[in-house]
């Protein structure tokens, strides 16, 4: 199994000099299964460059892809109009989220409505299919994968991939309770071999903006700890926090939990290495 990272930035994608090492794309990853299925979670801006991929790795022959939505927040859906596969008439494009198929086609359709699109979603050329995630358990090829409710304004999910015996989680937007840790989540990530974590605010930040739905990195390592997790990839960074800050959060982190890792764009992890 692999795992690419296309986005890593929370809000809104941000560009310049400083932010070059860990990228400025919002949120879009990409599992690879052993036998060479594709699983792709989140469509941020990221998602633009890895369907150039796809198409030129498909040379005009028959695409699937199957797209995983953790929620429906801008930052998460914003590169869905961009995805190159969505006009090919020879994809198929399959949506999973947790909500009912009729919203996930609303809330994604909205995004190229009237004015704000020149082609309207549903009449791009790709055969759409949307699907309810079961949250005990549902299979996308080799990909065995289930879900978590998260604590997110609006509601987001955490997804938990299994392939072989490796797991990665991506819990990438979400906030702990007032006091103690989220121990549903915490039996969710229970020995995963990779944990993708919020890592929005440092704590300082986080004290004033408690409510906001998301996270700073010494919750990323209090999880990590108590859920026995491999390792650990803060991601979700915030737009404001430059490439040196987001190296000094690393640092801190590491201090709590050694195999902590930034997610950055054009990473790719093979994970039955680890």
């Amino acid at each position: 199994m692999e795992l690419e990272f296309w986005g890593v930035r929370g809000t809104a994608p941000v560009s310049g000099r400083d932010v070059v090492k860990y990228g400025g794309h919002t949120p879009c990853a990409a599992l690879r299964s052993s036998a060479g299925g594709l699983l792709i979670i989140d469509a941020g801006t990221g998602i633009r460059r890895l369907g150039e991929r796809l198409m030129a790795e498909s040379r005009k022959e028959a695409l699937e892809v199957d797209l995983l939505l953790t929620h429906f927040h801008l930052d998460h859906i914003i590169g869905l109009p961009f995805f190159a596969p969505l006009y090919a008439p020879q994809a198929v494009v399959r949506f999973h989220s947790a909500v009912a198929p009729k919203e996930t086609e609303q809330y994604l359709g909205g995004l190229q409505m009237g004015r704000y699109f020149p082609v309207a979603f549903k009449e791009t050329a790709s055969r759409k299919k949307f699907l309810k995630a079961d949250e005990a358990g549902f299979r996308v090829g080799k990909f065995r994968i289930s879900y978590c409710p998260l604590n997110h304004p609006q509601g987001s999910v955490a997804y938990r991939v299994e392939e072989g015996g490796r797991s990665v989680v991506f819990a990438t937007d979400t906030e702990p309770p007032e006091h103690g840790l989220d121990e549903r989540l915490v039996s969710f990530i229970r020995g995963a071999t990779y944990l993708i974590y919020d890592a929005m605010f440092t704590p300082q930040e986080y004290r004033v903006r408690q409510g906001w739905g998301h996270s700073s990195w010494i919750d990323g390592t209090n999880l990590a700890r108590a859920g026995k997790v491999k390792n650990l990839v803060l991601s979700h960074f915030n737009p404001d926090h430059d490439d040196s800050q987001v190296s000094g959060m690393i640092r801190l982190a590491r201090k709590e939990f050694r195999r902590t890792f930034a997610a950055r764009e054009g990473w790719t992890v093979r994970i039955e290495d680890e």
